[in-house]
Formats: structure tokens, sequence, C-alpha cells
């Protein structure tokens, strides 16, 4: 299968590039760089030049394709709106030129989109007042080229995609308690993030692109909660830190924003049961406590 990826040089993306093309699979990857172009390159993918801004290219890159998996996202985020739509008007330009043909689409969303305070599942709507609302338009968008003929679906992941030389939330916890001096959890900690492995993801997208029927909703999530308590005990005891439980008012000043605050507030478990059943995906790589005791997270020496 011939497949046209976005996304493919992000934090996920080379992971999910590298198991396309070791499972057999010819990748065209989107490039707006040199820089990008050659990264992809190295992986055994073709540079596509282009943005998410150049709708040409990407319906281009669309149409020669078997398959197409949407993983980038980006822009202004002091300007969701925008960035809302630039995402929707992307996915729409992938989408139609693959409408009748039954070929698949695979989008990628959050599970921060879910509501708080409950597992959710696959089956669950999301909160058009959460946390990360501004993703469920991207979902829809999606999900609507499965009554256009396209074999269309949504993976949400975790805000917790782990592994080497990640960028995400976990680094930003530990940059946070390096720079202050303490780990810190909002509350009693007790609120829950998903988490994936990097390759246990990959493995999940490949999957979808592979046999998802038309319309599934999938969450890549290995750990249904690791509690944020846990995550900030394993931070200070490895780089030999005091704990700290902060109110919403402190953390808001404490974190690297507001918002990044109330991301860290957040509980939002996760069951992935259905995927896994439907696709039978079956994590298999370190949790996210393994990976703060053995990968690279925590390596350097505290200021």
């Amino acid at each position: 299968m011939h497949v046209f990826v976005t996304g493919g040089t992000g934090q996920t993306g080379p992971a999910v590039v590298a198991e396309l093309v070791a499972a057999g699979h010819s990748v065209t990857g989107l490039a707006r760089s040199d820089a990008a172009a050659a990264r992809l390159e190295s992986l055994g993918a073709t540079p596509h030049r282009g943005s998410l801004d150049d709708l040409d290219s990407l319906s281009a890159g669309a149409a020669a394709a078997d398959a197409v998996l949407h993983m980038a996202y980006g822009g202004d985020f002091s300007d969701l709106d925008a960035m809302t739509r630039r995402d929707r008007t992307a996915i729409e330009a992938l989408g139609r030129p693959l409408e009748h043909s039954g070929k698949p689409l695979v989008v990628t969303s959050g599970t921060l989109v879910m509501p708080a305070g409950r597992e959710t599942t696959e089956r669950d709507e999301p909160d058009p007042a959460g946390i990360a609302a501004f993703r469920i338009a991207g979902e829809r968008a999606g999900l609507g080229f499965a009554a256009r003929g396209v074999r269309a679906s949504v993976v949400r992941l975790a805000p917790t995609v782990h592994g080497p030389e990640d960028h995400g939330f976990i680094p930003m916890l530990i940059a946070t308690a390096r720079k202050t001096g303490v780990s810190a959890y909002i509350g009693d900690g007790t609120n829950r993030w998903p988490a994936v492995h990097r390759l246990d993801a990959a493995v999940l997208f490949r999957l979808a692109l592979e046999k998802a029927p038309a319309g599934s909703v999938l969450h890549g999530v290995a750990e249904s909660g690791v509690t944020l308590k846990s995550i900030a005990e394993t931070i200070a005891r490895r780089l030999s830190l005091p704990t700290a439980s902060l109110t919403p008012t402190e953390a808001a000043t404490h974190f690297v924003s507001p918002f990044m605050a109330t991301a860290y507030g957040f509980d939002g478990p996760v069951s992935s049961t259905h995927t896994r059943k439907l696709l039978a995906w079956s994590p298999t790589h370190p949790t996210l406590l393994e990976d703060l005791e053995h990968g690279d997270y925590l390596t350097g020496p505290t200021p």
C-alpha cells in the first residue's frame, strides 16, 4: 500500500513511517523544508514538498496514494479558531480525492477531547466544552468521509506518547521541576493521564490503515490512567528533589502556562478495550513510569 503521510517528521511521525516501511508499505511524506525531506528519506520514505496550508499539494499527495494518514497539527495556539479551521481545511483537501474509493483515511486526535472524571471509551462522545475541544472539528471532518465512500477513522492518542527524545508534556514537567527545585502535582495528585509508548502507537496507526472499518474511533492508549502524583514522585526521586502539592491557583504560575496547569490537573482516564479487540492491538513496550526510570527523560545533572 502506498501511504501519504502528514506529520511524518514530528514527535510520533518517524516511528510511524518506520513501522509502515518495515511492514512493506511505501510511504510519501509531506515535507515543508529540506531538513524534513532529508529526515523522511533517512526513514525510507519519499518527500512530497508542501505544507498544511498548501491545499493543492495535499490533494495531489492524497490522489496519488492508496491511503492517507494525517498526523500533522499546529499553528498559533493563541488563535484556536484559526488553528481549527486550518486542520479541518487540510483534512477536507486530503479526503476529497479519496471519495467513493474505499481507500483509508486516518486522522489523528487526542484523548484530551474526552469528558473528565471517569474512564471513557471509544463509544463516548467528546466534550465540546473540554480542554481539547478544538480537536473535535478535525475528528468530525475526518469521520464525515465515511459517508462519502472513504474508509475513514480517527486515532485519539494519549496526551503522553512517551519514548526516546520526547518533547511533550512529560519533559516540560521535568524541566519545571529542575527550574523550581520541586516536583509538583495538583491537589492530591490522584488525577489520571493515559499513556502510550511511541512504538506501540506506531503499530496502531499501521493497523488502522490496514483494517480499521469506516467510521472507527480508536484510542491509542496502553495505560488507561497513570496518576500525576506517581509521575511527580518518580521525577522527584530520580532528581533528588522534594515533591509538592499545589492548589490550582499556585499551579497556574508554577507551570509553563495556565493551560499547562489545567492539563496537569486534568483527570482523563481512557479505555482502549474496543480498539484492542477490533484491531488485535497489543501494546508491548515499556510503561510511562518504566520509561522515566530507565529511558532518557532524566539524564543530565540537576541544576
